[in-house]
């Protein structure tokens, strides 16, 4: 390229009134110089704190994946859903290229806005369909997890009793979680109880830990569930009476290093940079993009003690190898689960 400016500006030195026209030039090419080297922005909207050692703080993992591009980024925090769209709105009015609601709950919002900013990627993190040109859902394969959770619930479990703590009763991710972890327990013991129970705040950890109670109260001695800041109140319960639990990162083992049996921790940076790189080639656009065990690129998540095990080393070997066997199996394609909103009902 810069040999191209150097033959422009000759040629126009060479002609008449080429003083000019190579002051001219040279404006031009300052100017885009300027826009070829800025970097485009993006923005991630999150519905809760980046503190909560959950669903947010996962979030987060996708600014920081973000700029170690070479994106601009901002970010804004507890964004509540009548707000959804219009914090939407306002970043691509800005001129934001790549636009990312960071839950479900972003989906109409982006569905509504997306046609009005033909330039910008809306993405909904969680979400399940695309639509338009420019509106993206991207998630990680709920169902596979859940599955293999509610196996480690049901092998791990005394009493023959387990449960699971939830919010967004209905939402797709939450219905393929919950039904699969139902699932997975009843595959290796058909005869375990498993009861559900939905919260309606995904962020309050008091109201969670008074749910998971009343499931241990029960008999449950394993309690899972999908929340946000609202799962260190499913651990604490857990252990204050001590029973097993999981977790949403790999932070959660410590509050917990007895009773936290592994963490589903979601690999949100993976997800965001990829959806990123191909808005880049142009194709990143009305779609849903399904990240699992079985995808290119990345798994969407994986199950994480700590740093160096996948489970707590309390896990027998024997169950350990056997989540090992179910995830080698969804890997390659063998095992594939289907699940309905029966599956993922409140209560037993």
């Amino acid at each position: 390229m810069l040999k191209l400016i150097d033959r422009v500006v000759r040629n126009e030195k060479n002609q008449r009134g080429g003083v000019k026209r190579v002051a001219m030039i040279a404006a031009l090419l300052s100017t885009l110089s300027v826009n070829a080297f800025a970097a485009d922005k993006a923005a991630i909207l999150l519905p809760g704190s980046i503190n909560d050692q959950s669903w947010n703080a996962q979030g987060y993992e996708g600014v920081k994946r973000l700029k170690a591009m070479g994106w601009d980024v901002a970010y804004s925090e507890n964004v509540q859903p009548a707000d959804m769209a219009q914090a939407m709105r306002d970043y691509a009015q800005r001129g934001y290229k790549l636009v990312i609601g960071h839950t479900g709950r972003f989906q109409s919002a982006a569905e509504a806005v997306g046609p009005h900013f033909q330039k910008t990627l809306f993405v909904a993190g969680s979400g399940s369909k695309g639509a338009g040109k420019n509106v993206t859902s991207v998630d990680f394969d709920n169902t596979q997890f859940g599955y293999l959770m509610g196996v480690l619930a049901a092998r791990m479990s005394k009493t023959g009793k387990i449960g699971s703590v939830n919010g967004l009763e209905g939402l797709p991710n939450v219905v393929a979680q919950v039904g699969a972890f139902r699932k997975g327990a009843q595959s290796v013991r058909p005869d375990i109880q498993v009861k559900v129970i939905y919260v309606q705040d995904m962020e309050d950890a008091a109201v969670a830990k008074e749910a998971a109670l009343s499931l241990i109260a029960w008999g449950a001695d394993f309690v899972s569930g999908k929340l946000n800041a609202g799962q260190t109140g499913i651990i604490q319960a857990a252990k204050e009476k001590n029973v097993f639990t999981n977790g949403r990162s790999a932070d959660n083992s410590a509050i917990a290093p007895q009773n936290v049996l592994t963490n589903i921790v979601e690999k949100w940076g993976d997800m965001y940079a990829a959806i990123a790189q191909e808005d880049a080639a142009g194709a990143g656009g009305g779609k849903y993009v399904l990240y699992g065990l079985n995808s290119k690129g990345s798994t969407g998540a994986q199950l994480a003690y700590d740093g160096a095990h996948e489970l707590n080393p309390v896990v027998p070997k024997a169950i350990a190898d056997e989540i090992d066997a179910d995830e080698k199996k969804f890997a390659s394609g063998a095992l594939h689960v289907s699940v309905t909103a029966k599956d993922a009902r409140g209560g037993v």
